[in-house]
Formats: structure tokens, sequence, C-alpha cells
């Protein structure tokens, strides 16, 4: 991925401009994080909305691009 300094917070913005959280982006995010090895309080605050975002049922996991 990018080493933007808000990585994670790009992903989640793609997660809702598609409202889909895809393997890809959930698998990139995870790559930023595990590359980190900390968080940034904006992809932190990031990351809560796209989880608030998936329980309100805004943003749907879906297996892949496709769907």
């Amino acid at each position: 991925m990018s080493t933007s300094k808000y990585a994670i917070r790009q992903l989640v913005e793609k997660a809702l401009d598609i409202k889909k959280l895809t393997p890809e982006i959930e698998n990139e995010i995870n790559s930023e994080l595990t590359q980190m090895g900390c968080i940034s309080d904006v992809d932190y605050e990031a990351l809560e909305l796209l989880m608030a975002e998936m329980d309100a049922g805004r943003v749907k996991l879906v297996p892949s691009w496709g769907y």
C-alpha cells in the first residue's frame, strides 16, 4: 500500500465510498497495521467509524470486488 501517514484512513474512505469492505481493502488495512506497529488517532477514529457503519448496515462485508 502507500506510505501515506494516514493510509488506513484512506482505505476506510474507499470502503465508505463504495459502501463495501472487500477482502482486498481488509487485507490492505491489516498489512498497514502490521507494518506500522502502532496506529495514529486519525486512523483509529477511521476504523471506529468503519465499524460503526458496518454495525448500522451501511457498509457491507463482501467476498470480493465483484459482489
